[in-house]
């Protein structure tokens, strides 16, 4: 009995979808060129490429009488494969700027691979990509500090002091400074200096987004060493400083957001730390970040203490139901006498207790599954980044 309208909901998508196609293919195509692929033939690097011809891909007489379907297909570029196989850095770049010319950005993409290829492990091919970046208008630097990123070569120490530097480098624009920075993402490891370094630009009021960029980094290196060789300490040391002393809430909340990609055990000297955010800073988004970040820790009872501490100076509903249920992801049911505690202070909060005493009395231990079973009661939007 469902069989029919079933079929005509499938058949009513593809026809819909062959139509968006068919919207798309006609008006991405200019006047003149009836949808004809750019090319890259006229790059000096591509001499000698094989060109198709109009008889190779004219529809035949009988197509050509009436309306037809055109459906879109994949791009072709002219002279690309004499130039795959004589690519030079110089080669390359010019293709990159040609490619942008045309706003083809899949040429553009592909050519981006292609560099990170020909680039490799040589350091001095990497740095030429770092110049051209320097000097070039957008969107070129994003394209060519991207391509760095995934080639080993930039993991060179020279390549990285000098990625570092222009990050450093007021003079630039500030997009082309984070997208130095975001090319650093891929390192291994972070010496002490450039750890520093980094954290000088986090807090650097003038920095913009370049500010939030070297944050980031920080904590996805941190990441990266982490799961290499059990280091986090000293990174988290430095994000821990951004996270209480930054002036920009965005850097703060991410600095302490970071650790949770790699979930290591916050020592108890963190929890100090935490615990005056959660009782102090201005933003409701780091007190309950702060709340989330002290939910993973080798001193459970220590926090526990800190989200009392806390909860009697809040009077934000949805900070005091973080502190609540990240008191029970921290410690599971040893936290159900903290969380009636709560609940008496708050009555607000005492659906909570009861939901959370009747899912540990399951026997269920684990909070994941807690987690799954428990009812939202209260109108706390987490927008994307933010805690949950």
């Amino acid at each position: 009995m469902t069989s029919r309208p079933l079929f005509k909901v499938v058949l009513a998508g593809l026809v819909l979808l062959v139509a968006l196609g068919v919207v798309w293919w006609r008006g991405s195509a200019g006047p003149d060129d009836a949808g004809a692929p750019p090319s890259v033939a006229a790059i000096p690097s591509a001499p000698g490429a094989a060109t198709h011809t109009a008889a190779a891909t004219a529809p035949p007489p009988a197509a050509r009488a009436g309306p037809r379907e055109e459906i879109p297909m994949p791009g072709c570029w002219d002279g690309l494969a004499a130039l795959d196989r004589s690519a030079t850095l110089d080669s390359l770049h010019a293709a990159v700027s040609a490619a942008i010319q045309a706003r083809d950005t899949a040429l553009v993409a592909y050519l981006q691979e292609r560099l990170t290829e020909l680039v490799g492990n040589d350091p001095d091919r990497a740095l030429q990509l770092v110049e051209w970046a320097v000097k070039a208008a957008p969107p070129e630097p994003a394209i060519y500090l991207e391509a760095l990123k995934a080639a080993p070569a930039v993991r060179h120490p020279r390549v990285t002091e000098k990625l570092v530097a222009v990050a450093e480098d007021k003079s630039l624009a500030t997009p082309d400074r984070a997208s130095a920075l975001d090319a650093l993402e891929t390192q291994h490891r972070f010496t002490p200096e450039t750890r520093g370094r980094l954290k000088a630009i986090a807090l650097d009021d003038s920095a913009d987004s370049a500010a939030w960029v070297a944050t980031r980094t920080l904590g996805r290196v941190m990441k990266e060493d982490y799961e290499r060789t059990g280091t986090y300490a000293p990174y988290w040391k430095d994000l821990l400083d951004i996270g209480t002393t930054s002036d920009d809430t965005a850097v703060r909340l991410l600095a302490l957001e970071m650790p949770s990609y790699s979930d290591p055990l916050l020592d108890s000297d963190s929890i100090d730390t935490l615990a005056k955010v959660m009782r102090t800073d201005k933003e409701r988004d780091v007190r309950e970040m702060a709340a989330f970040r002290l939910a993973v820790t080798e001193d459970p009872q220590k926090a526990l203490s800190a989200y009392r501490a806390a909860f009697d100076g809040e009077h934000d509903l949805c900070v005091r139901w973080a502190f609540l249920r990240f008191a029970v992801r921290a410690a599971g049911a040893d936290a159900l006498p903290l969380v009636e505690e709560f609940a008496r202070k708050d009555p607000r909060l005492r659906q909570d207790y009861l939901d959370f005493k009747a899912l540990y009395a399951t026997g269920t231990t684990d909070f994941a599954r807690i987690w799954l079973g428990k009812k939202e009661h209260h109108d706390c939007v987490v927008e994307e980044g933010a805690p949950h």
